[in-house]
């Protein structure tokens, strides 16, 4: 599933080919998504100019005069820059027509993505309750010291709650905690304020590296140029139980918290 590095390689990919054009139409080829998209999108973004490609969380929005066009990647999306007459596949759900000649190009094998509209200066529901951005001055240490203090529950899925940090997926969660030396199961309000600065500065710098490597390329992801990413292959647990722990050679172990697998070292991590 596209992470936030993915989200934002996708951002930067499209960015130089959406920012300032006009929607001269959109072609929507299937509209069962995991929300229907609209019928009338067409009718309301033509003419419109992409002001801003920005990014909120896992959302990508284009905003434009009036509308804000809300994609989401979902399971399996990935985003092209296609030309117009490039024959659309299979899974090539949705077009949005640029004035270039160039279209952006929605794929999703599973349609769990979705294309929404929301209206400028109106915050769409989906976005109202998401936490804050985790390479933002606004996730420091006091932020997650306050947040930790409330709660019991394992580390892990504290960082993992989109309504605390947005985008800190199981691959960057499994990682940053690593790096750290803090077990994914250890609880939130036990853990010291010294140790909560470390994680706070590791989760920016993986994410950093994350998005600099082009996004982690898993199965289903993709960048906006066709090329994948290769910060996987710096992964120092994710996906390895059993293997060695790179740092002192003990088999790494599996588990399981708030139903997503979870690797660690049980000698590294505490």
């Amino acid at each position: 599933m596209p992470e936030l590095p993915e989200v934002e390689t996708s951002r930067r990919g499209i960015e130089p080919y959406c920012l300032g054009k006009k929607i001269t139409g959109v072609t929507v080829r299937e509209s069962r998504l995991r929300w229907p998209v609209d019928k009338a999108i067409s009718q309301k973004v033509t003419s419109q100019t992409i002001s801003q490609v920005a990014r909120r969380g896992k959302y990508l929005l284009l905003k434009a005069e009036s509308w804000i066009i809300m994609i989401h990647l979902g399971m399996s999306g990935s985003l092209r820059i296609v030309s117009q007459d490039e024959v659309a596949g299979k899974h090539d759900h949705v077009d949005i027509q640029l004035c270039s000649g160039k279209c952006l190009r929605f794929n999703d094998p599973r349609r769990f993505g979705s294309i929404l509209l929301t209206k400028v200066n109106e915050e769409h529901s989906l976005l109202a309750k998401l936490g804050v951005e985790p390479l933002s001055k606004e996730f420091n240490l006091d932020y997650l010291w306050q947040i930790c203090q409330k709660r019991s529950a394992p580390i892990k899925s504290v960082i993992m709650n989109g309504q605390v940090v947005v985008g800190v997926g199981n691959i960057y969660a499994q990682e940053s905690l690593f790096r750290v030396g803090i077990t994914p199961s250890r609880a939130a309000n036990k853990i010291s304020k010294k140790r909560l600065a470390s994680l706070v500065d590791e989760i920016k710098l993986v994410l950093t590296e994350a998005i600099e490597a082009g996004g982690s390329s898993l199965k289903d992801f993709t960048k906006a140029d066709g090329k994948p990413g290769y910060f996987q292959h710096t992964f120092k647990v994710y996906g390895k139980a059993g293997e060695q722990c790179p740092v002192c050679s003990t088999p790494l172990k599996h588990t399981v918290i708030a139903q997503r697998a979870t690797v660690y070292c049980a000698k590294c991590q505490k």
